[in-house]
């Protein structure tokens, strides 16, 4: 899929970007010009991923962060991005706990304080922070990761649907918060999107994307462009939207 967006001079954090979707969406970014903030808590993946970007001759560079340690952890990554780029023109909220689909009753406490850590308080304390430095150097775009489990339930998927359907509910108050200050807030909600897990469940998922209109699976590609429409200028009265990748899976 060609890439038609316009990103040259503007910096971009994008969390969880050392694999699947996050690293397309880093990619993506540098490709379109963009000086690219990897960040992960691989420092090998890490160091891969913008090898692989500065081969195709884009700009990056990778701050090793663990979000789900909170206020310190966020703290540092933000300064060390600043001093690295000066400024952020878009933060990308990627970065999520990975949630193998169980029973509620058979969740952990640990596990639900560790989803709510990295996919919601991580986001939130980065947010905050971002958006605020965004207002005050003239504006800038927030895009977070929803999901189709954000929409609707999904059996053995409680816990991570809460995470997602907390994520569609922060990107409609940030709007609202943000929006007066020049800064945009929206996100893209994937369904079944051909990561190296969904390839691994296909199996599982298969009567899901069976029954989609589009009968398959998104393309990496696919979710990194609407994230980067998100975050461009085509969508510069774009506040609050909640758009969908996942081949009508949401209107049915």
């Amino acid at each position: 899929m060609s890439n038609s967006f316009d990103f040259t001079d503007r910096s971009v954090l994008v969390t969880g970007s050392t694999g699947g979707i996050g690293r397309a969406i880093a990619e993506a970014f540098a490709e379109a010009g963009a000086a690219v903030i990897v960040t992960g808590r691989d420092a090998d993946r890490g160091a891969h991923a913008v090898e692989v970007i500065k081969a195709h001759g884009g700009d990056a560079r990778f701050i090793r962060a663990d979000l789900g340690r909170g206020g310190s952890a966020i703290d540092a990554l933000v300064d060390e991005a600043l001093e690295r780029v000066g400024r952020l023109d878009v933060l990308v909220n990627n970065a999520a706990q990975l949630i193998t689909p169980s029973a509620s009753v058979e969740v952990s406490q640990e596990l639900i304080d560790e989803a709510f850590a990295v996919s919601v308080r991580a986001p939130f304390l980065l947010t905050g922070r971002i958006a605020t430095h965004m207002a005050q150097h003239g504006g800038g775009a927030v895009v977070n990761l929803g999901s189709l489990n954000g929409f609707r339930g999904s059996a053995g998927s409680a816990l991570y649907s809460a995470t997602k359907a907390t994520m569609h509910s922060l990107t409609k108050s940030w709007a609202a918060e943000y929006g007066p200050q020049g800064v945009r807030v929206n996100a893209v909600a994937p369904g079944p999107t051909l990561t190296e897990k969904v390839r691994a469940m296909q199996d599982y998922l298969a009567p899901m994307i069976a029954a989609m209109p589009s009968r398959r699976p998104s393309e990496l590609a696919e979710v990194a462009a609407a994230v980067m429409f998100l975050a461009s200028d085509l969508s510069s009265n774009t506040h609050g939207a909640i758009l969908s990748v996942d081949g009508g899976a949401a209107a049915l």
